[in-house]
């Protein structure tokens, strides 16, 4: 899965939002100041040969739809930060999230939880 840049990263959150759409239709839900449709019909043909969108023709309309979900970059993209900037090492970034984000005791207690759960699974 190639990179996106953060326009990109905010035009596939139009279409993951969407399910499908035409170039019209992402202009709409783009926030000013909006981009020129020719720009934006651009950016669109650039994330289709980077693999995240395809298209279906109707006519000389194009309908372009999701072909990474957003789960799946999610998780790359998250996987990517752990191993560039915290040496692979999840610890790290709990570490990171503790000191500099303030995590209350609260969601310390639910994290311990999750870990508990995930890491000791109940056998049936």
């Amino acid at each position: 899965m190639e990179a996106l840049t953060q326009h990109e990263e905010q035009l596939m959150q139009v279409f993951w939002k969407l399910e499908k759409a035409l170039v019209r239709d992402v202009l709409n839900e783009i926030p000013e100041p909006k981009p020129p449709y020719t720009t934006l019909a651009s950016n669109i043909k650039q994330l289709e040969k980077k693999g995240y969108l395809d298209h279906r023709t109707f006519g000389n309309i194009h309908e372009y739809f999701p072909l990474v979900s957003q789960e799946d970059y999610r998780k790359k993209s998250f996987n990517n930060l752990i191993k560039n900037y915290f040496d692979g090492s999840v610890q790290k970034v709990l570490s990171f999230m503790v000191k500099e984000k303030g995590i209350s005791e609260k969601e310390i207690s639910e994290l311990k939880k999750m870990i508990d759960e995930y890491g000791n699974p109940k056998k049936t």
